[in-house]
């Protein structure tokens, strides 16, 4: 498992909490994306359930049932359980809280306590949190739940109120580098820079490829395009038929370089138009999942809305 310098402290107050009389029995694990916060519940419900003299499985657990996204239809439900890939729904469901409750049920298996994980819980359907809602108002006897959250306001208030919250710092730079490093996973300050302490947006950036990008991404921002040379270079790099997965890493990239000069800038008139550029690629990201782009002119748009912010820019199609 990956060594997470930025747990220390929610680690103290977790012990602190488990060795005291009361544990609470409802948590939030609260940070944005990409900061280990699945590592840190999975670890920590395994030390919550464990019990002396009673032996542990090294894999799954018995004891600790972990809900996030499920298949996205039948047909992939149909295929989950034959082993085969499957296409993921971007929700959890209310089925599966439902499932998880009739579990609830019966006593845990090798001890006393039983650890519920939802990841993430502000993808959860409102029904899902509402059924939710009822088992952490009246939690079975030795059952605790940790929520896995990168977006908390999202959450229903109700829910907030009933769980204590861990919260999880970001890294700074040379904590993500070191990571790369040990990950084997190449680290560039451009792109470490722009994973804004996340090392799961570090790790993709790295996977996709993206320092070349970053660079090219870095270019624009600071100097515009005389033609449409760099725009070019942009597109080439990405590639003509890049998949979704591509194309998001992408415009997250897009999105925090810009972000990452607007906070910098000391000029009010270019901090506006970095502004106005990453509103920009926050609607284009929202659209190009579903929208009928064509695959070879989205690099450009993204290349001209990067232009738009450069100091004495170009409109951003022209």
């Amino acid at each position: 498992m990956t060594d997470w310098p930025n747990h220390a402290e929610a680690w103290r107050v977790w012990r602190d909490a488990l060795g005291g009389e009361r544990m609470h029995h409802g948590w939030l694990l609260a940070g944005k994306a990409g900061l280990g916060k699945r590592d840190f519940a999975i670890a920590a419900a395994r030390e919550l359930v464990a019990e002396p003299g009673v032996s542990q499985p090294e894999g799954d657990h018995p004891d600790i049932i972990v809900l996030t996204y499920g298949p996205k239809d039948e047909k992939g439900e149909k295929a989950q359980a034959e082993g085969k890939p499957f296409d993921l729904a971007r929700s959890i469901r209310i089925k599966q809280i439902r499932a998880m409750q009739r579990r609830l049920i019966t006593r845990p298996t090798l001890g006393s306590r039983r650890a519920i994980i939802i990841d993430p819980a502000d993808d959860m359907e409102k029904s899902a949190a509402n059924a939710l809602l009822k088992s952490l108002e009246e939690p079975p006897v030795g059952t605790f739940f940790l929520l896995v959250t990168h977006r908390p306001a999202r959450l229903l208030p109700t829910i907030r109120s009933r769980c204590r919250t861990l919260r999880f710092p970001v890294l700074n730079d040379s904590q993500l580098a070191a990571m790369l490093h040990a990950a084997g996973l190449p680290s560039d300050p451009q792109a470490v820079a722009a994973a804004e302490g996340s090392f799961g947006t570090a790790v993709r950036f790295a996977e996709q490829d993206l320092i070349p990008i970053a660079r090219v991404m870095a270019a624009l921002i600071a100097g515009g395009d005389d033609g449409v040379t760099g725009r070019g270079e942009l597109a080439r790099l990405i590639g003509p038929r890049a998949d979704r997965e591509r194309v998001q890493a992408v415009l997250d990239l897009a999105q925090s370089l810009v972000a990452r000069a607007a906070r910098i800038s000391e000029d009010s008139q270019a901090r506006a138009r970095l502004i106005d550029a990453h509103g920009a690629l926050v609607a284009l990201a929202t659209e190009a999942p579903t929208a009928n782009f064509d695959a070879g002119m989205l690099p450009f748009e993204i290349g001209s809305l990067l232009v738009a912010a450069a100091p004495a820019s170009e409109p951003a199609h022209g």
